[in-house]
């Protein structure tokens, strides 16, 4: 029985310096996936497909805030913490610039999907609805505001979560979200 040499333990492909991991592959597929959406069926499409994703992941994030906060509902202190925790989990950087009873303003130095945002902004609608899912679940309206995106060549992201339709939140470009009937 003859068997094939074994490739020297230095050419094994384990040992090989590939940038290639869980993550860095998740992200990459996401990237491609939101890509070939977006040259398909064109940006409106894409973000509208990316959305009902990003919708039934706020529902299931928001249930699992819920739990580990052993309540129905969350109130606007515990959606502001919530929204930045769930970012920091995934790498992202989201912080409080402003925030009233009408509005939260966050800021963001880091996309959970990192480089691999740049040129594709429909995979920001997972942002906007996980956001605008949780807020609007909770507090019974929101609207949230893609204003800056690293995914549109900006250095950071400024995200509005309007909590209630105020003029200024009816002037807003953005997507609303409701609290789901029972």
């Amino acid at each position: 029985m003859k068997t094939e040499p074994r490739p020297a333990p230095s050419l094994a492909p384990q040992n090989l310096d590939v940038p290639l991991e869980r993550d860095v592959f998740t992200r990459t597929l996401i990237r491609e996936l939101s890509g070939v959406l977006q040259d398909v069926v064109g940006l409106e499409e894409a973000s509208g497909l990316v959305s009902i994703v990003g919708q039934n992941m706020g529902r299931s994030l928001d249930a699992m805030y819920k739990a580990a906060f052993q309540v129905s509902e969350l109130n606007r202190e515990q959606v502001t913490r919530v929204l930045i925790d769930l970012k920091r989990r995934i790498q992202g950087d989201f912080f409080v610039i402003e925030e009233t009873e009408d509005k939260i303003v966050f800021g963001n130095r880091a996309c959970p999907f990192a480089e691999k945002v740049i040129g594709r902004p429909a995979m920001c609608m997972m942002t906007s609805n996980v956001f605008g899912a949780i807020a609007a679940d909770n507090l019974g309206y929101a609207k949230v505001e893609l204003q800056e995106t690293i995914a549109r060549g900006h250095a950071g992201c400024r995200v509005v979560v309007h909590l209630k339709p105020t003029d200024e939140a009816t002037r807003s470009v953005g997507r609303e979200y409701f609290k789901p009937a029972i």
